[in-house]
């Protein structure tokens, strides 16, 4: 009886499972637990009669002086706590790197992201893991100095062949942060674990059955496969889950409904799906929506990195649709183009809502077609408008009439006094922020009564406006060169000024002043309506906050004398935004 091969993991493999399960816990979702679980099961599985045969067969061996004692099938208590630990370890690592990725758009159709051409690739990878294998098979057959190699390479090939074939477009498309990154991160660590125990005897790989070559001194050929190998397993498997995970919540005319925690035979029935049935007209969509998130919002940006499945989507074509509808205005060559779009748009709100038997003839896809840009299409025909409130989004196109007046010509700055500025807020913003809260109760099942969900849709509106007040404030000397002042006439005159002083200095004392009031009732709006997002569904919870604390950091940091500006705005640093989304999920 001994501990060498316990303090191994007690020095060597629970500290990282401790440090990355603290860096991962605020995001922890049931479906990851279900991840990690699934992968140690079936790790445990397969490991399990392999490992058994090699030490049945004196691959390799344990001295009695260097393990507790117990043993499964011979295999040391520890072995089988490697296989979890192990496991664990490498799936945290990945789930930190992949949660940020919007998984739908790396799928793969006849034309969307070269799915013919990745064919040769799947060919290419099919035909080295299948060299591997037989050449494994011949190393085990010969049972010589290649033994343990062959028997690592008959174990691991197939399964990592399988995973290849179902999930090669993942594997090839996604971000080496979420493939290469946690493959050899861990394996180069483990490496550097199996060097210092085979250099302390904790385990011995007998002569005979090896090849004799070294890594590095210390380090059997052997050993550094058989790490790669099941890191690769492990990424390759959590791959092939998120592949499936993204046909099922991608395209719900195939798959309706979909648990929480998909079952596994659903989630091969997802893998098993040829590309041809793919929408790829929607992976488009989604491609153009997550572009323009990530350009023109980068704290919403980082926001929708913290939520799941179908609501992410959907918050993502939500945001996506709002962003086309102002450019469509904002980008208009007069105001008359301008006017003329937003009618368009009542138009699509109006034949979105009229009941399929009451509309003309044409589809809801070939009217867009007919009246909008291909640039705003996709955005427009991907809204979810079966489970979106119409008035939300017919109050938004109120607040672009708003902003038309501007330009209108002889006619007074629209924000009169702070009432006219609620207003336009709640129409710009807080319709977003109600219409974001119902694809959260749409999308999930906590119990609430309808008097409840109102008041949270009603905060949530008041929220957006607090969002909107930051948003002006940080944007006075933008809006001021397109001659538009958001700051109220009121308060303007309180310091003897008008909207023309505004336009023509935005940055001066008074200016400044006014900034503040307008941070000052920002922040006032947001205290009162904070408390409404503990109310919401657990699963949105800290996503929400995120998103809200993400925004009014940009308040918070025009409150501080010399902060950062790019492109005439206030900006806040990556690294705060990371912390302050950090803190937001802790909470």
């Amino acid at each position: 009886m001994g501990f060498d091969y316990a303090l191994v993991h007690l020095f060597y493999t629970i500290p990282p499972a401790i440090a990355l399960t603290f860096l991962y816990r605020p995001l922890l979702t049931r479906l990851d637990v279900y991840k990690i679980l699934f992968l140690i099961t079936i790790a445990v599985v397969a490991t399990t009669p392999w490992d058994s045969y090699l030490i049945q067969n004196r691959v390799w061996t344990y001295p009695a002086n260097a393990i507790v004692g117990p043993t499964l099938f011979r295999i040391p208590a520890e072995e089988i706590f490697f296989f979890v630990i192990q496991t664990y370890n490498t799936s945290l690592l990945y789930l930190i790197f992949s949660t940020p990725t919007f998984h739908p758009v790396y799928l793969c159709g006849k034309t969307v992201n070269d799915g013919r051409a990745l064919r040769k690739w799947r060919w290419l990878g099919q035909a080295i893991l299948l060299l591997g294998i037989l050449s494994g098979v011949n190393l085990v057959i010969k049972k010589g100095e290649g033994f343990y190699l062959g028997l690592i390479l008959v174990w691991a090939g197939p399964f990592i062949l399988l995973l290849w074939t179902l999930a090669y477009q993942f594997l090839i498309g996604l971000p080496w942060t979420n493939t290469i990154l946690p493959i050899t991160a861990p394996t180069l660590y483990l490496w550097i674990v199996d060097t210092l125990a085979l250099r302390r005897g904790t385990w011995v790989i007998e002569s005979g059955t090896k090849l004799g070559w070294h890594l590095w001194d210390g380090l059997e050929i052997e050993e550094a496969v058989f790490f790669l190998a099941t890191n690769v397993l492990i990424v390759f498997g959590l791959v092939a889950f998120d592949n499936a995970l993204a046909i099922l919540q991608t395209f719900p005319h195939m798959f309706p409904n979909v648990p929480v925690l998909p079952s596994p035979i659903m989630l091969v029935q997802a893998l098993l799906v040829p590309i041809t049935k793919y929408d790829e007209g929607r992976i488009e969509g989604l491609q153009e929506a997550l572009e323009r998130l990530r350009k023109k919002s980068r704290s919403f940006y980082l926001a929708s990195g913290v939520f799941q499945g179908r609501l992410r989507i959907d918050l993502v074509l939500l945001y996506s649709f709002c962003r086309v509808a102002d450019d469509l205005v904002d980008n208009a060559g007069s105001v008359i183009e301008a006017k003329h779009w937003i009618t368009q748009m009542n138009r699509y709100l109006n034949y979105a809502y009229t009941k399929d038997d009451k509309r003309d003839s044409y589809s809801m896809e070939e009217f867009v077609k007919a009246t909008f840009p291909p640039s705003a299409q996709a955005a427009l025909i991907l809204l979810p408008t079966s489970y979106l409130s119409p008035r939300p989004l017919y109050d938004l196109l109120k607040g672009f009439e708003t902003d038309l007046e501007f330009s209108s010509g002889g006619s007074p700055f629209p924000i009169v006094d702070e009432s006219s500025l609620q207003i336009y807020a709640s129409r710009v913003a807080g319709t977003v922020a109600e219409a974001c809260i119902e694809l959260v109760y749409h999308h999930t099942s906590a119990p609430v009564t309808e008097a409840e969900r109102h008041n949270i849709v009603k905060a949530g509106g008041q929220m957006g406006i607090a969002l909107q007040y930051v948003n002006i404030a940080r944007d006075i000397k933008v809006d001021a060169q397109i001659s538009r002042v958001y700051l109220p006439t009121t308060w303007l005159k309180e310091r003897s000024l008008v909207p023309e002083d505004v336009v023509k200095a935005p940055e001066t004392s008074h200016t400044e002043v006014l900034r503040q009031r307008l941070l000052d009732q920002a922040m006032e709006i947001y205290f009162q309506a904070r408390a409404a997002i503990e109310l919401l569904p657990l699963e949105a919870r800290g996503p929400m906050r995120v998103a809200v604390e993400s925004y009014m950091e940009i308040g918070r940091i025009l409150r501080k004398p010399g902060y950062r500006v790019k492109a005439g705005r206030a900006t806040v640093p990556k690294l705060r935004r990371l912390e302050v989304a950090w803190t937001a999920l802790c909470r």
